[in-house]
């Protein structure tokens, strides 16, 4: 055996030893950095699932006063001793209508003590409680032995989960009836958004109600006994009386939970267990390496002390030349150690250096998109807010020549700007959020006259002659019924502020026509038109040739936005005859059939 080779193999031999006498600290390292990982992930989603349930006991305990004062309603109560009088029931009707749209309740209706339903919010929609008997209900068993009802629930009718609040509608001490007001829960689970965290919401039975994840919805995660099931069939809380077992692996998910005492269900959230279990296998990873990087330093530093003792061996005079050498090579390593330590202490440097800029860009991002939210609700709410001042002076005068009728009108008028109101701030919020809702057939005609009228007044004052070119026939378009408003409204008012420059005459010319599978709507002033630089840049957010004092530079990019969510086109450009023509162009719809459901902006 050559000798090289005998002095080769117990080094490797020691080496080995030492790495199987180091392994076992990986196993210490990874439970650390388990436990580490593990405490940080479960505080972070304990202040999400906090904030989700205050959300949601927020929501419900909003509605839980209504039932109480709605039934002290005189209307409600003399329904319920005529309840045959179809006056009454139309008043009733109307009136829960009216106080579903103030409130935002997904419906509210009233039960006869037999639980015949008399009147709903939903009386005029296909879907209406009205005729229907829900006395198998709890809650409506509560609320006719004098307490307030509370239960959930999958509508028999409307098919949608909700949150029933009831509370008996008295005359004395004797109960007439039952007012029940029902909350939506289907948006609460929109709030949790795109995560990897899972939610998950159970009843008293142990059923899952709401869900981030639609496969679990309806499933129990516990054996229901007998009698259990039982009350389920009776009451008809879900879609079916007996729900299937779910199956999770309890492995692959980390669990925290939330008892609400006051309605009886439990909040979990569930975190993969891989968001847990990858940080550890990096941790390890970079302990063993550190460990191997360790064993191959140990195996360097022998095999120089090997090559050290061979040249003493084979030749004595070269002792103080080796001695020499191997002091410089022990200074080098030395400098390479203040080196890297140096390395080592920039990079730290470095790193909350970074950490420190992207908290600053956060900041300033969040500082950035509050600035535009608030720019464009400023935007969107002057001209509504221009109306109803009209309106309400226009209210003043008429009551003052006992115009009682014409007054209501105007106060009518006034009401539904304020719904209109409401309505563009929610758009405004699903604007930042680039949130995208399903288009709905929309009759264009209305929408024009609705948006003129808003105008009016200021239109008359500037003396601006409107010549109308719309055909007699309706024209239905794919449109969000609040967004086309809002478009027509921002693009007359922009032609409004143009021809503020012009002297008399002033016009305005609307048109539309069929264009094959859309609906062109033109529309064009005589005012001075759009400048080079503005048929670049109007469509940018901010960009105005206006007075700070006329406008933010809002108004046409919002348009921009909202004609490419409904599928459409807003084209610029200058008339030949002078003054700027706008064209809208949008899908046409089949008359009067909603595409999807209508938009939904309820806060």
């Amino acid at each position: 055996m050559p000798p090289t080779a005998a002095l080769h193999r117990p080094r490797w031999r020691s080496l080995a030893l030492l790495a199987l006498l180091l392994a076992p600290l990986l196993w210490p390292l990874q439970q650390l950095a388990e436990r580490y990982y593990r405490d940080a992930l479960n505080a972070q989603s304990g202040q999400t699932l906090d904030l989700y349930v205050a959300n949601l006991l927020g929501t419900l305990r909003r509605y839980e006063v209504l039932p109480p004062i709605l039934s002290k309603l005189p209307t409600l109560r003399q329904l319920l001793q005529e309840r045959d009088d179809a006056r009454l029931r139309d008043q009733a009707n109307r009136l829960l209508g009216g106080l579903q749209q103030q409130t935002g309740a997904d419906v509210i209706y009233l039960m006869a003590p037999d639980g015949q339903t008399l009147a709903a919010s939903n009386w005029d929609r296909h879907d209406s409680f009205v005729e229907r008997n829900f006395s198998y209900r709890p809650y409506f068993r509560e609320a006719m032995e004098g307490r307030h009802g509370r239960f959930f629930g999958l509508g028999t009718t409307s098919r949608k989960r909700g949150y029933f609040f009831a509370a008996p509608v008295r005359e004395g001490r004797r109960i007439l009836g039952v007012l029940v007001v029902k909350v939506d829960l289907d948006h609460t689970e929109t709030l949790w958004g795109d995560r990897p965290e899972q939610l998950l919401v159970t009843d008293s039975y142990g059923v899952v109600i709401l869900t981030s994840q639609a496969d679990w919805r309806f499933h129990a995660t516990r054996e229901l006994d007998n009698a259990e099931r039982a009350v389920i069939a009776d009451t008809q809380p879900y879609r079916i009386q007996s729900p299937p077992p779910l199956q999770l692996d309890d492995a692959a998910w980390l669990r925290q939970g939330r008892h609400l005492e006051d309605i009886g269900w439990t909040a979990n959230i569930l975190t993969p267990r891989s968001l847990l279990d990858r940080p550890v296998r990096a941790a390890v990873t970079i302990g063993g390496a550190a460990l191997l990087v360790l064993i191959l330093l140990l195996g360097l530093l022998m095999q120089r002390r090997r090559h050290y003792l061979e040249r003493i061996a084979l030749d004595a005079r070269a002792r103080q030349q080796l001695e020499q050498r191997v002091l410089e090579r022990t200074q080098d390593l030395e400098l390479l150690n203040s080196r890297l330590k140096q390395e080592v202490l920039e990079r730290e440097q470095a790193q909350q250096e970074l950490v420190r800029a992207q908290d600053e860009l956060v900041q300033a991002g969040k500082l950035s998109a509050l600035g535009t939210m608030s720019a464009s609700i400023s935007h969107e709410l002057n001209q509504p807010l221009a109306a109803i001042r009209s309106y309400a002076d226009n209210a003043g005068v008429l009551l003052d020549h006992q115009r009682s009728e014409d007054a209501r009108g105007n106060l009518r008028q006034i009401s539904e700007l304020t719904e209109r109101m409401a309505s563009i701030i929610a758009h405004l919020r699903a604007f930042a959020r680039r949130d995208r809702h399903a288009p709905e057939s929309v009759a264009l005609q209305p929408a024009i006259d609705d948006a003129l009228a808003l105008l009016a007044k200021r239109r008359q004052a500037m003396q601006v002659e409107l010549i109308r070119d719309l055909p007699d026939a309706t024209l239905w378009v794919q449109a969000g019924e609040t967004r086309l408003r809002q478009v027509l409204g921002n693009l007359l008012a922009n032609a409004l502020d143009a021809l503020g420059e012009k002297a008399p005459p002033r016009r305005i010319w609307l048109s539309a026509q069929h264009a094959g599978a859309h609906v062109e709507l033109q529309l064009r002033d005589n005012g001075p038109g759009f400048s080079a630089e503005a048929l670049q840049r109007a469509r940018e957010p901010f960009f105005t040739t206006k007075t700070s004092a006329q406008g933010l530079g809002l108004g046409l990019a919002i348009c921009e936005t909202l004609m490419r969510a409904l599928g459409g086109e807003l084209l610029l450009a200058n008339h030949p005859a002078g003054g700027a023509l706008l064209t809208l162009r949008l899908r046409t719809a089949e008359h009067g059939v909603n595409i999807q459901p209508p938009e939904d902006f309820a806060l």
